[in-house]
């Protein structure tokens, strides 16, 4: 028997492409499911933040309170489905008149499903839950987090920016945290031209929780909540 054939199947380039090439059934196993089970939620808000926050402290108060006004307002909320902010997102909206939905992602560490979701949906991969977070929301509301939530407010600011969604209100909750992020995206960003002047529209900075939902109704009081056809075709390309 030769050196080569008692090597296990993952050093073999064809078993690892052959591997490969399974992964996507399983992808596209987690965008059908998701889809299915999200397709009755909508109008739905998407509320991020720090999974590291306490219960006791006052950004996970604020986040259950203003998930408390979307819910018994007629919003479904969505959050990453576990602790922290998502926690107090979905224990909010659980409490409320409208469902609370938890996308969870499997991770090594950080990550367990908190109790306070009416519909609970897992993921293996970060990319297809982004798209569900986009896809059913008509805001997304970002509160103090760290890399991931500033990954997912990068990811809508860029889809929208790029007009590969629909514009939606994109809320940040918390003026002293995150006003250094705007500053720098002005003093650089924009200074340099890497961003248009409009592009810093995209972006609304509000404190109060019933102002977060004002601002929302607001936004789609001329409009509705219902998607165009050509907004729909946008979303197939997400």
């Amino acid at each position: 028997m030769s050196n080569q054939s008692k090597l296990p199947p993952s050093k073999f380039p064809e078993a690892w492409n052959s591997k490969e090439a399974w992964r996507m059934f399983g992808i596209m196993s987690e965008f059908v499911s998701a889809t299915a089970r999200l397709s009755a939620i909508q109008p739905a808000v998407s509320i991020f933040g720090s999974a590291r926050i306490k219960p006791d402290h006052p950004y996970y108060k604020k986040t259950e309170e203003i998930a408390r006004l979307l819910s018994d307002a007629g919003f479904s909320v969505i959050s990453g489905g576990g602790p922290g902010i998502m926690e107090a997102a979905n224990k909010g909206a659980f409490y409320g008149k409208s469902p609370s939905v938890g996308l969870n992602i499997q991770l090594p560490h950080e990550q367990h499903n908190n109790l306070y979701q009416n519909i609970s949906q897992s993921f293996q991969h970060f990319f297809v839950r982004k798209v569900m977070f986009v896809k059913f929301a008509s805001a997304y509301v970002v509160m103090p987090g760290g890399f991931g939530t500033l990954d997912e407010l990068m990811e809508a600011l860029t889809l929208v920016q790029t007009g590969k969604t629909r514009r939606i209100p994109i809320i940040l909750v918390g003026g002293d945290f995150w006003r250094g992020m705007l500053d720098w995206l002005r003093q650089t960003l924009l200074t340099e031209g890497m961003i248009d002047p409009p592009d810093m529209d995209l972006i609304q900075l509000i404190d109060e929780p019933e102002a977060v939902v004002s601002a929302i109704f607001n936004y789609y009081e001329t409009r509705g909540f219902k998607l165009s056809e050509a907004e729909r075709e946008a979303q197939l390309s997400l």
